[in-house]
């Protein structure tokens, strides 16, 4: 699909009550880490970065993943794989976007964000990782 008919917008997620001290990372294209942070004592981690829709809608960008024909989300990295070789977790979460609402969609080509919020510790207290669903999504006006 041409770039001319794709649009760039942008998403930010939100890890909430991420384990204190673990490292997390956006996963680019070349599966490196990008963009890692830790929470110091629990608080909120935020990863923004953009991503092109087109007509469907269909997602591209660097952080945008694909499994099968619709499936589109984007993995965060956690421990051992966001770059701390010390960690004893090597996680990934994967956050699905193609699920996106299109009102959201149709605000965020406008201008502004789209928000997603994840919990980022399991029921066992370790980091949270495979498919989570997201505890709220809404669309953020920049100012």
């Amino acid at each position: 699909m041409p770039r001319t008919d794709q649009t760039e917008i942008k998403l930010r997620i939100v890890i909430e009550q991420p384990v204190p001290g673990v490292l997390h990372s956006l996963q680019s294209k070349d599966d490196a880490p990008l963009d890692p942070k830790r929470s110091k004592a629990g608080e909120p981690l935020a990863f923004e970065f953009p991503v092109r829709i087109g007509p469907g809608p269909k997602f591209f960008g660097d952080q945008v993943r694909r499994e099968g024909s619709e499936r589109r989300f984007v993995y965060i990295r956690i421990g051992q794989s966001a770059g701390d070789a010390a960690s004893p977790w090597s996680r990934r979460m994967k956050i699905d976007i193609h699920d996106i609402a299109q009102d959201l969609l149709d605000r965020a080509m406008r201008g502004g964000v789209i928000e997603t919020v994840v919990n980022g510790t399991a029921k066992d207290g370790t980091p949270a990782c495979a498919s989570l669903k997201p505890t709220g999504r809404r669309f953020v006006e920049l100012s």
